[in-house]
């Protein structure tokens, strides 16, 4: 019998807030253990929570990034549990009311070739709620402490639908999602620093069939690579259980991405163990029309939407546009130089993608430090364009250009890398010597073949010294040819 999974992610991601849910205490990382914690935080007697109005502003964004419906009112609930990380003994998070409901999440499978673009799907949301985070436990040989730094940092959980079919899926859907959450500032989604987390359930049932079999949530996916292969390896590990005869059963597992291997942690909770009941010093929230309006204005275009323009508007295939959309900045870059050098955005995007990128990283630097400006480059694509520096001079100005900051024309005329005038006579007479050399070239293009005129320009160049504007090289020898 053949087998399908079913999945469904549910994804932690801190806000990028200044300060925490309920306090004024600062968010941060890295800081001293338990620095970042005040009386709210450490759940002192005879405090009161005090909503952060950032963290709403944040989470309605991401709402309406993903397609939700913004509920008009939510409200706050209990979710009562006894563990070191929280120090209440209770998270405030959101029930039976959330903030968003609906929405989805457009992914991308992986083309025929990495140079292909792939199909696209929707994946469907169940709800977007906020919540505040747990403290962090440490662990050591003989011991466990907690740091609360972490406690009470503004919390999104995403949920999706159990609407995915392998680990590929899941892997493209988180990926699309710390895009999205990047592009539009709701969260900076560093995995290392615990800014983006998820759990994954799944299921395996029958090809065809519609039911949900037996959930398993896997914990411990610490980096999207181990999201994908934690996935793959419990529905590999489910498969084997069913074909052996065994029953699988509701639990949760943790999962080693460096050993490949997970291990049964607990059974599954269920919603009434936690006990949920409205929090009572908490009033609920209601959103209206204006609120709405105000932060769909601040919305970005979504990554995948901004491809899509990128492919009609600059007409970028999908290798150059597949490197810079996943990074706002870069290709915030890339339609500045565009929009500098009309008609040239592949160049644009060539150079970005080659050049620039390389640069940046031997230097280690980030894009905010480059030297080089969109203005400098779309200086440089012109030059190029005009016949006034060839292309093997032009690779010289980029790196100097990099290293210095100057403009592309001051550093052609200061190491004289501008291309020499041609005598039009002269060149000409280059033009038929290589037509004379070359019948079969000739034959070819006489015949309809245009990239055979190619062949005839290597023998010009040469004669040039490789000094040749490459375009009046073209024009010339297309001349000469008609002529014949």
């Amino acid at each position: 019998m053949k087998y399908e999974a079913v999945i469904g992610l549910e994804v932690h991601i801190q806000l990028k807030t200044r300060s925490k849910m309920f306090t004024r205490v600062a968010t941060g990382f890295g800081q001293p253990e338990n620095t970042l914690t005040d009386p709210v935080v450490l759940a002192l007697p005879g405090v009161l929570p005090v909503m952060n109005k950032e963290a709403l502003d944040k989470i309605v964004k991401a709402g309406l990034l993903l397609g939700c419906t913004i509920a008009p009112v939510c409200k706050w609930d209990r979710k009562n549990y006894f563990y070191p990380d929280s120090p209440k003994n209770y998270q405030i998070s959101q029930y039976d009311q959330p903030i968003c409901l609906g929405g989805t999440v457009e992914i991308e499978l992986p083309g025929p070739s990495r140079n292909v673009m792939g199909e696209h799907k929707l994946i469907p949301l169940t709800r977007i709620h906020l919540e505040e985070d747990v403290g962090k436990l440490n662990h050591f040989a003989r011991e466990s402490l907690v740091d609360y730094n972490r406690a009470g940092t503004p919390l999104m959980e995403i949920v999706s639908d159990p609407a995915m079919h392998s680990a590929e899926e899941a892997f493209a859907y988180l990926t699309s999602l710390r895009q999205t959450m990047v592009y539009g500032g709701i969260s900076d989604c560093d995995m290392e620093k615990g800014q983006l987390r998820c759990d994954a359930n799944i299921s395996i049932r029958p090809v065809g069939a519609t039911y949900l079999g037996t959930k398993v949530e896997l914990k411990n996916l610490n980096s999207i690579s181990f999201v994908r292969d934690g996935i793959a390896h419990e529905i590999a590990r489910q498969i084997a259980v069913v074909e052996a005869g065994g029953t699988l059963v509701q639990e949760t597992r943790d999962y080693d991405g460096q050993t490949g291997a997970s291990q049964s942690l607990r059974s599954k909770e269920m919603a009434h163990d936690y006990r949920y009941f409205p929090d009572p010093d908490l009033m609920p929230v209601k959103v209206d029309e204006e609120w709405k309006a105000r932060l769909l204005a601040e919305c970005p275009e979504r990554p995948f939407d901004k491809q899509r323009r990128f492919f009609t508007q600059y007409q970028v295939p999908y290798t150059i546009t597949s490197v810079l959309v996943p990074d706002r900045a870069l290709s915030d870059f890339f339609e500045a130089a565009a929009q500098l050098a009309p008609g040239k955005a592949q160049a644009v995007g060539n150079w970005i993608v080659n050049d620039l990128l390389r640069e940046l990283g031997n230097a280690r630097l980030p894009l905010a430090e480059s030297k080089v400006t969109p203005a400098h480059l779309a200086a440089l694509v012109q030059l190029i364009e005009a016949g006034t520096v060839l292309t093997n001079a032009a690779k010289e100005i980029f790196v100097e250009m990099f290293a210095s900051g100057e403009k592309p024309d001051v550093i052609a005329d200061r190491k004289g890398l501008k291309a020499a005038p041609t005598d039009t006579g002269e060149l000409e007479q280059w033009c038929r010597d290589s037509i004379a050399g070359n019948a079969k070239a000739v034959a070819e293009f006489k015949a309809g073949k245009d990239s055979a005129i190619n062949a005839l320009k290597g023998p010009v160049m040469k004669a040039a010294k490789g000094k040749a504007n490459p375009k009046l090289v073209d024009e010339t020898l297309r001349r000469v040819l008609a002529a014949l």
